[in-house]
């Protein structure tokens, strides 16, 4: 099963259905719920997406979100020597850093982002949820 790793601003197109980008993030969602996909995605974000959709929906609801959410994907930690790696990286953004590195140590493929141009050092495949979906 093809595996992928998605970044917070994926997800937060599906939870808060953000046009245009809603479609191809529900699309890459369904592959996971249909089994079709195992997406991987970061406990930091978790965090982020609470912290943002507290802002748009109450914090129950937006827990709730979460906790639905939760069910379609499997949360990999943050390491220490994760940390590290995006500390010392060039990544402008510590963030992406953090998202990318998490990736690469449990040897997730695949990077799924809205800001591929974030990723252009990255030794692996970065594409954003349309590009993925369309190459399908």
């Amino acid at each position: 099963m093809e595996r992928v790793f998605v970044d917070t601003d994926i997800i937060l197109d599906l939870l808060a259905q953000r046009e245009p980008f809603y479609p191809y993030a529900a699309a890459l969602f369904s592959k996971a719920d249909e089994g079709k996909l195992k997406v991987f995605v970061s406990a930091l974000s978790f965090a982020n997406l609470n912290y943002i959709l507290s802002k748009q929906y109450t914090a129950d609801q937006a827990r709730k979100k979460l906790l639905q959410f939760k069910t379609l994907v499997s949360v990999l930690p943050v390491s220490d020597k994760t940390v590290d790696l995006a500390l010392s990286s060039n990544f402008k953004d510590f963030e992406d850093g953090l998202q990318y590195y998490t990736a690469v140590e449990h040897s997730v493929p695949i990077l799924l982002t809205r800001n591929v141009k974030d990723y252009k050092t990255a030794n692996m495949i970065v594409l954003t949820a349309e590009q993925f979906i369309k190459s399908k």
